[in-house]
């Protein structure tokens, strides 16, 4: 139970230090501490639409992170989340306009196209470390290029929108029936219930199920789930495949609910996919953790274009509140690292 609050209450921890930081970066420049952090807060809180401007972006990130969380969990190191969720967009889109079908079935036939795309552009990394020994991080992340490359070329030439002027590539909007339900006059959407419904059926699959028991086995001891029955191969492309569909299913909500077509950028801009590798890390990888730190960085990211728009403090400040963050995380790996190191080093003499 104790260690279950821990990893809760780690994002928080982080990213406090991450605002004194911060705060340390915002005296520098000049600026009052106290007012940049209540026009950060205003941004991300001050109205109706700026709060749910804060909720839609935290759940991109919150499903970005739980595929990355899913993936850590069972050992696999997954950092091919913008290609997956770039491509699972651009598939959402390209399904609901060219698949004509009748009643509710295009919202979930557009759903169900962005978690398949995303989990097919996961399943290449995986393969080639099963069948070339290609390691899984450096595949997956250059696989990020190709990805996103390939969704613009498609964006721009052969599914481009040309009856518009809009100077980025674009494809045609999707019809009214494969959009998914937004707050009136905000950028909030059904999207967030999805994201928080699949987080606690996450914990449970991890926490409860026999998948779950051996993607944590898998990734903590690879030799003693080995022996205990689990095959590595298996665990590895179903965690990846799993991961990829999540990412996918992010891009195709934000294409889905907010945006109504693919547009060229917009999916790989924000940088929705290292935000969610950052959420995963704080949260230990625990599902419900993600969505806690998810929206703490989307509390900060909203913000920050608050805070800049109000005292011309630079968004800038925010990339060093999130550095720091990531520093922070990353020093605690590093020793729980170390530690595992030391530990297997007296056990062997």
């Amino acid at each position: 139970m104790l260690e279950s609050l821990g990893e809760l209450l780690r994002p928080v921890l982080a990213i406090l230090l991450g605002l004194a930081v911060g705060a340390v970066a915002i005296a520098v420049t000049g600026h009052p501490v106290l007012e940049a952090y209540g026009a950060l807060w205003n941004g991300a809180f001050g109205n109706r639409t700026f709060f749910a401007s804060t909720l839609a972006r935290s759940s991109t990130i919150a499903l970005a992170g739980l595929g990355v969380a899913v993936a850590f969990r069972s050992g696999a190191l997954n950092l091919g989340g913008e290609g997956q969720l770039v491509l699972g967009g651009l598939a959402a889109a390209l399904c609901t306009i060219y698949v004509p079908l009748p009643g509710p079935l295009p919202v979930l036939a557009g759903l169900l196209a962005g978690a398949a795309a995303g989990a097919l552009w996961a399943a290449l990394p995986a393969w080639l470390e099963v069948r070339f020994r290609v390691q899984l991080l450096i595949s997956s992340l250059l696989l990020n290029y190709v990805g996103v490359y390939l969704a613009s070329y498609l964006a721009s030439e052969p599914f481009r929108d040309r009856t518009g002027t809009a100077a980025l590539a674009q494809t045609r909007l999707i019809p009214e029936a494969a959009r998914l339900a937004m707050l009136p006059g905000t950028r909030l959407h059904v999207g967030i219930l999805i994201t928080v419904v699949l987080a606690v059926v996450l914990w449970f699959v991890l926490a409860r199920t026999v998948a779950g028991y051996e993607w944590r086995m898998t990734g903590l001891n690879p030799d003693f789930a080995l022996y205990g029955g689990v095959g590595r191969v298996r665990s590895l492309m179903t965690a990846m495949l799993v991961s990829g569909a999540i990412a996918g299913l992010g891009g195709a909500i934000e294409v889905m609910a907010v945006y109504h077509r693919f547009i060229d950028g917009n999916l790989s801009r924000p940088g929705f996919a290292w935000s969610g590798v950052m959420a995963a890390l704080l949260a230990n990888n625990h599902p419900l953790g993600v969505l806690l730190a998810a929206f703490l960085l989307g509390v900060i990211q909203v913000g920050s274009t608050g805070m800049e728009r109000a005292t011309q403090i630079p968004l800038e400040v925010s990339s060093v509140v999130q550095a720091v963050i990531v520093l922070f995380v990353s020093a605690r790996i590093g020793m729980d690292w170390l530690r595992r190191f030391r530990g297997r080093r007296m056990r062997h003499g």
